[in-house]
């Protein structure tokens, strides 16, 4: 499948052929939110943690007698029915990852280009460079209407491209290798340089 090539300044820089194998299949959401919801739980930091019986700090005395109150028999301040003790099966640190199937990765990643592709969202540049001026990069970016966009370049980002887009709001970038499903889904473009077509396509193969 063949598409028009594009420069920053809004120019036409031929065609790109994009194999049918990574940007022709159709979506499948089961697959995407299967990706997705694994990306997620391992980023999520697992470090929430509660204060069981044994690690509050109040006395050990017992509260009161045995016998003779009327009321039901405690030894601890500490036990979880009591206000400030013990949390009874609370929160502990653990990783919240899972496993996913390498092969299902690499397919969610096809489809999410090819979701893009499909949607119109798919945008191919000669190459991602800058002279590292943020105000000129945000005014090409405004006139060629990217208001949420993901840049993927070959395998290294250029610096200049890289500092100068920093500071613009809505716009990522990333290199072929950090190319991932999550952040493709949730940007409206996808822009791709040449560069960063031609690693995807071998990493996908």
């Amino acid at each position: 499948m063949k598409l028009d090539v594009i420069k920053l300044d809004g120019g036409t820089a031929g065609s790109v052929d994009l194999g049918d194998d990574v940007f022709g299949l159709e979506p499948r959401a089961d697959i995407l939110h299967r990706v997705v919801r694994w990306q997620r739980n391992k980023a999520q930091a697992g470090t929430h943690k509660v204060k069981t019986r044994s690690e509050v700090s109040y006395s050990t005395k017992k509260i009161y007698r045995q016998k003779g109150t009327g009321g039901a028999r405690h030894g601890s301040r500490k036990a979880p029915i009591f206000r400030k003790g013990g949390i009874y099966k609370g929160p502990t640190p653990r990783s919240h990852g899972h496993d996913l199937p390498k092969k299902v990765r690499a397919l969610g990643l096809k489809l999410a280009l090819s979701a893009k592709l499909k949607d119109g969202s798919l945008v191919v540049i000669d190459t991602a460079n800058s002279n590292g001026k943020t105000s000129e990069l945000a005014r090409q970016v405004k006139d060629l209407g990217w208001k949420r966009a993901l840049v993927i370049d070959g395998a290294e980002v250029n610096q200049d491209f890289a500092r100068a887009a920093a500071n613009i709001d809505g716009l990522d970038v990333l290199p072929s290798i950090g190319a991932n499903v999550y952040d493709i889904l949730k940007k409206d473009t996808l822009v791709l340089t040449k560069a960063g077509v031609e690693a995807l396509e071998a990493r996908l193969k």
